[in-house]
């Protein structure tokens, strides 16, 4: 991908617009693509330029990046009816950082393939302000010739950058770290929701606890920067996290593994559906209690 200038961005929600601008950062022409005019407007304010179509931006683009929200618009985005299929006359490799089920990923990339085209599965992790910065965890699933010529622009997004393996372990690695991160969620709230019965204020306890063997990822950062704080800005809403941890509950049925703690979780967030509005921060899941 050494001949990479013009790199096509579609979804250019609070991920893809930061990843767009972090790639124009490391010096690469951006195209930018959405079918929000609010959100694609917000996009050329902040300095992307906009293809007119998505006929425009693959032809265009020597790679492109999509960031969205699941498989179905994913698949339409690919191999819809005006989708990339329809339009590239010559080899692209597309870099899908949606959080996304395995197999359709799998099942994209082959029909992609037999046209010619590649398709990487690499999720992020780092939430808005990790895309802008261009220090994005990226979990990345592929052929290993393809992600290596690929590295150039996964470098312009990502900080972290993992080859978990072939097409779909991207997206298996990253649904087993938001299934981590949503069951954490849930047994911090009520191991600290303990204590504060006891008398002990959360705030008493933090540190502690992250100074022993009961810190995680949402004891060192969530707690004393979305939670505690009051402010619940990650950027990463309801609505998603229930995705993630559906897409971990189909596979965990699917593979016939057996994972009762986890199928509680799933449960959980299943159920904070009727409380909580798709569009509220992911970490307000630390304030529901099921009936």
């Amino acid at each position: 991908m050494e001949h990479i200038k013009t790199i096509g961005i579609i979804g250019l929600g609070n991920m893809g617009l930061g990843m767009a601008l972090s790639l124009q950062r490391a010096g690469f022409q951006v195209l930018g693509l959405d079918k929000n005019d609010q959100t694609a407007g917000r996009a050329e304010e902040k300095g992307i330029p906009l293809a007119r179509d998505m006929a425009e931006l693959v032809d265009a683009s020597d790679s492109i990046v999509l960031s969205l929200p699941n498989s179905a618009i994913v698949r339409e985005v690919l191999v819809g009816v005006a989708g990339i299929a329809r339009q590239a006359n010559r080899k692209l490799t597309v870099i899908d950082t949606t959080t996304a089920d395995p197999e359709a990923t799998r099942e994209l990339a082959k029909q992609l393939g037999n046209q010619g085209l590649v398709l990487l599965d690499a999720p992020v992790s780092g939430g808005p302000g990790g895309a802008l910065r261009g220090e994005l965890t990226m979990f990345v699933g592929g052929e290993t010739e393809d992600v290596q010529a690929a590295m150039p622009v996964l470098s312009g997004m990502g900080k972290n950058l993992f080859h978990i393996g072939g097409t779909g372990a991207g997206n298996i690695a990253k649904i087993v770290n938001n299934l981590l991160t949503a069951a954490q969620l849930l047994t911090a709230a009520e191991a600290f929701r303990m204590a504060e019965a006891a008398g002990v204020k959360t705030e008493q306890l933090l540190d502690a606890v992250n100074a022993g063997s009961g810190r995680s990822g949402v004891t060192l950062f969530n707690y004393p920067n979305r939670i505690l704080s009051g402010t619940f800005d990650s950027g990463f809403t309801m609505q998603l996290m229930r995705k993630d941890v559906a897409l971990a509950a189909a596979l965990h049925e699917k593979l016939g593994v057996e994972v009762p703690v986890s199928k509680v979780v799933a449960d959980v967030w299943r159920d904070s559906a009727s409380a909580m509005a798709d569009e509220e921060d992911f970490n307000r899941i630390v304030n529901f209690t099921r009936a």
